[in-house]
C-alpha cells in the first residue's frame, strides 16, 4: 500500500519507536518568541544544559509587541517577556529578528519569507497556529513549554503519529470568496473537533490553485478544527516560493527530494471529507468558536444547547438575525492568518477611494516588515490612511489580547484573525472571522455586506 504525504515526512524523522506508540522525531526548525521560551530557557539553566542546536533555532518578537511607539512597551510584563528573550537569544547563540529588524514580525510570517520553512522538514514553535507551515509540505505543529525545553536539549520530541484525514477541495472559487472562507465553512459544516487526532491534508484542484498565501491560511486554522497537523503537497507553487530566499540555500540539493513528497495513489486515509466551492458563500462568525459562523446570506441558527445561548448572550445578538443586523465598531486587518501582502492587496482594492464609515474605528497591521516594506512600495499605506484606517507596526496586535491593540468591552469586531473566543481581543470583545475583503467593506460601509457585489 501507498503511503501519504504525512506518512512519508513523518517516517523519516523517526529515530525510535514502533508505529502506534510514541515515536522519538528529529526536529528540523525550531521556531521561539516571547511567551513561553522564558521557562524553557530557565530549564536549560537550571540543569546546566546547553542548547542542543542554537543554528536550527529562529526567535521573533510578535505577541507582546506595541505597533504603534514600538520600543515604548508600559506593560511590565509584556516588557519583561521581551527583554528576557532577548537576553537568552544572546546567552545561547539563537538568531534573533529583534524588535525594528527587516525580519521581525509574527513567527508564522518570518519562517516562509526567510526561508527557514521548507518542504519535508519537521517544524515545531510553542504556538498553536504553527500548522501554517504545513502549507509547504511540512510537519508543523504548536507544542507547550515543556516540550520546548526538549527540542532545545535534545532537537528532537516525543510524538504519537495522528491518523490521516484527506480534505479534497474542488472547483473555482467565486469572485469575493477566499481561502478564509474555505477554512471556515469546514469549521463550520463539521465542527471545531472534527480534525481531532488527525493530521489533515487539504488537496484537490481548488488547493493546486491557490497562491501559496493563501494555502498558509488555511492550514493555518487547522487547529480550529481540532488537528494538530494541516498539510499540502508541495508542487511548482511552493518551490518557485521557497527559491532564492535567505536561508534557502539547500534549494538545488533537496528539490529533488521535494518532489517525491506527495500521497501515492493508493494511500490510506482514515477518513476522507469532499468540498465543491464552486457556490461557497462569504462566511462570518456570529458566536465565540469558530464553528459558530453562517454563509453571508444565511439567519443566525436556532439555539440548540447551552453553549448556543452562551455565545449569544456574550455576543448580544438573537437567533434569525444576520451579518448585516450586525452593530460593527471595529475592523482589524492583520494575524497571521490573514496579514499577507496579497490579503492587504485585496483590501486595498476595495478601499481606494473610499472612507471609512465614521461608527468604524479601522486599522491595518502588517504581519511582518517585509510585508509592511512591500506593501508600502506598492502605495498600500497611502491608500489604507487616506481611507482612514490606522497603518501600524507588525505583530500580532489585535488578534489577541496581549498587548495594547484591543477591542473595547461590548464592541463587535470584524477581524481577519483566527479565533473569537470570549475575550480574545480583550475582556468583553465580541470577535466575528472575515476574509480581508469582507473586512474592508465592512469598514468603508459600517457593517458586514456581501462582498461579492463590491469586488469586480
Amino acid at each position: 500500500m501507498g503511503r501519504t504525504l504525512f506518512d512519508k515526512v513523518w517516517n523519516k524523522h523517526v529515530l525510535h519507536g514502533n508505529e502506534g506508540e510514541p515515536q522519538l522525531l528529529y526536529i528540523d526548525l525550531h521556531l521561539i518568541h516571547e511567551v513561553t521560551s522564558p521557562q524553557a530557557f530557565e530549564g536549560l539553566r537550571i540543569q546546566n544544559r546547553s542548547l542542543r542546536r542554537p543554528d536550527l533555532t529562529f526567535a521573533t518578537l510578535d505577541h507582546n509587541v506595541p505597533t504603534i511607539d514600538i520600543f515604548n512597551i508600559k506593560d511590565e510584563i509584556a516588557n519583561k517577556q521581551i527583554t528576557t528573550l532577548q537576553k537568552n537569544a544572546k546567552y545561547f547563540g539563537v538568531h534573533i529578528f529583534d524588535m525594528g529588524s527587516d525580519e521581525q514580525g509574527i513567527v508564522h510570517m518570518v519562517g516562509p519569507e526567510t526561508g527557514l520553512t521548507q518542504p519535508g522538514k519537521t517544524i515545531v514553535c510553542d504556538d498553536s497556529h504553527t500548522a501554517t507551515h504545513g502549507a509547504f509540505g511540512a510537519i508543523a505543529f504548536g507544542i507547550g513549554t515543556s516540550e520546548v525545553e526538549h527540542v532545545f536539549a535534545t532537537q528532537t520530541l516525543w510524538q504519537t503519529k495522528p491518523k490521516n484525514l484527506k480534505i479534497e477541495i474542488n472547483g473555482k472559487l467565486p469572485t469575493g470568496v477566499y481561502a478564509k472562507d474555505i477554512i471556515l465553512y469546514l469549521i463550520n459544516q463539521y465542527g471545531v473537533d472534527f480534525g481531532t487526532g488527525n493530521a489533515l491534508e487539504f488537496t484537490g484542484e481548488t488547493i493546486k490553485s491557490l497562491s501559496m498565501e493563501a494555502r498558509m491560511t488555511i492550514c493555518n486554522m487547522a487547529i480550529e478544527a481540532g488537528a494538530k497537523y494541516g498539510m499540502m503537497q508541495p508542487d511548482k507553487t511552493t518551490f518557485e516560493y521557497v527559491k532564492g530566499r535567505p536561508y534557502a540555500t539547500n534549494f538545488d540539493q533537496s528539490i529533488d527530494w521535494w518532489q517525491t513528497l506527495y500521497s501515492d495513489e493508493d494511500a490510506y486515509f482514515d477518513k476522507v471529507i469532499e468540498l465543491d466551492v464552486s457556490n461557497l458563500e462569504p462566511q462570518v462568525t456570529w458566536g465565540t468558536n469558530p464553528e459558530m459562523g453562517v454563509n453571508f446570506s444565511s439567519p443566525f441558527p436556532e439555539i440548540k444547547d447551552s453553549n448556543d445561548e452562551r455565545a449569544y448572550n456574550y455576543m448580544g445578538l438573537k437567533p434569525g438575525q444576520k451579518a448585516e443586523d450586525i452593530e460593527l465598531g471595529y475592523v482589524f486587518l492583520g494575524s497571521c492568518t490573514n496579514a499577507r501582502l496579497s490579503d492587504l492587496v485585496e483590501a486595498s482594492h476595495i478601499v481606494k477611494g473610499n472612507k471609512v464609515h465614521p461608527n468604524i474605528t479601522a486599522i491595518v497591521v502588517p504581519g511582518s516588515r517585509t510585508v509592511k516594506k512591500e506593501a508600502e512600495a506598492l502605495g498600500l499605506d497611502v491608500i489604507f490612511k487616506e481611507a482612514g484606517f490606522e497603518w501600524r507596526e507588525p505583530g500580532c496586535s489585535m488578534c489577541l489580547g496581549m498587548n495594547p491593540d484591543q477591542v473595547p468591552e461590548g464592541v463587535h469586531c470584524a477581524s481577519t484573525s483566527n479565533r473569537n473566543f470570549e475575550g480574545r481581543q480583550g475582556k468583553g470583545a465580541r470577535t466575528h472571522l472575515v476574509s480581508p475583503a469582507m473586512a474592508a467593506a465592512a469598514a468603508i460601509n459600517g457593517k458586514f455586506v456581501d462582498v461579492r457585489k463590491v469586488v469586480v
